[in-house]
């Protein structure tokens, strides 16, 4: 099929690259990707629901033609979520989107799901691999205590974030990046069961690497370390990889307590899934986004009725 059509959106401070596919008339989908990607990891499944939606996946700040800011204070969520609106704004300003999310694409959408900034924008939440921060601070108090049953589970979660630690560090993750960064596909090939034909990773890989690198050292802490109550009323659905090396299932216990209206959806497949199985994903996601409309046609109160 024929390339998407490309665009650039005024956000807070950055323009951001996006990039489209579908008839502005079908149904919102605003794809985010996470770290260390651009906006071409979501290409495959973007395809695929091109024919059912309006198709909307970007470069974040930091990533692949959007602009690098600089500094740690760019890169909180604060103006994560005010770039998320102003691509809402400019895609879908008069219809709720629904809405996907992987790793940190997920991790930071949480925020604008539990939030009032964008409260009514958004029909439906679909995350995969990347919890809500402030949902994980509970669960670490709530669970990783002496003689709770799922501690063996909460270290072994704790043992794959190595990575995140590591990017607390000054030099190392750029230098890590620089010199290993274009053994990345190789890795994602062999480990990840993604094809190699992919359009992912992109040429600006190690960049996107070391500019993402803000994204951990300006949200982990503060998050995990004073979480929030954050509950939502968005319609949620968990896509878990069980073959995930970052993100246990562990991750997602407890989010029930937050929302009333969620699915989960195991899937056999490691953290790229979008990748390695985006015919699944994109039926995934079509399913739920249909279901949701279907509903909100039955009652303008969707929120009312659960899934």
């Amino acid at each position: 099929m024929t390339g998407p059509a490309a665009r650039r959106i005024a956000a807070d401070g950055v323009e951001l690259a996006a990039y489209q596919w579908g008839a502005s008339t079908a149904p919102a989908v605003v794809l985010v990707h996470g770290y260390p990607d651009t906006s071409a990891v979501w290409r495959p499944v973007a395809e695929r629901l091109a024919d059912r939606f309006h198709v909307t996946a970007f470069d974040v700040r930091g990533a692949g033609a959007s602009h690098r800011p600089r500094g740690l204070r760019a890169y909180r969520m604060s103006r994560l979520e005010a770039d998320l609106e102003a691509v809402l704004d400019a895609v879908s300003p008069d219809r709720p989107v629904h809405l996907v999310g992987h790793d940190w694409g997920s991790i930071h959408s949480w925020e604008s799901v539990t939030g009032t900034r964008l409260a009514g924008r958004i029909a439906s939440f679909t995350s995969i691999s990347g919890p809500c921060l402030d949902h994980v601070g509970h669960l670490i108090r709530a669970r990783l205590r002496p003689r709770h049953p799922d501690l063996p589970k909460m270290l072994r979660q704790a043992a794959r974030s190595w990575y995140i630690a590591y990017f607390h560090l000054p030099l190392l993750p750029a230098l890590t990046w620089r010199a290993l960064g274009h053994r990345w596909r190789t890795f994602l090939t062999g480990s990840q069961g993604v094809p190699g034909h992919t359009p992912y990773p992109a040429p600006t890989l190690a960049r996107d690497a070391v500019s993402g690198t803000a994204l951990y050292r300006a949200n982990m802490l503060p998050r995990l370390l004073r979480p929030r109550d954050r509950p939502t009323t968005v319609p949620i659905q968990l896509i878990i990889p069980t073959r995930d090396f970052c993100v246990t299932p562990v991750l997602s216990y407890g989010v029930e307590h937050w929302t009333r209206q969620i699915q989960r959806r195991p899937i056999d497949a490691g953290h790229w899934v979008q990748l390695s199985h985006p015919e699944e994903i994109a039926s995934r996601i079509a399913e739920f986004a249909h279901r949701i409309e279907d509903s909100s046609r039955r009652s303008p109160d969707h929120t009312a009725h659960p899934i």
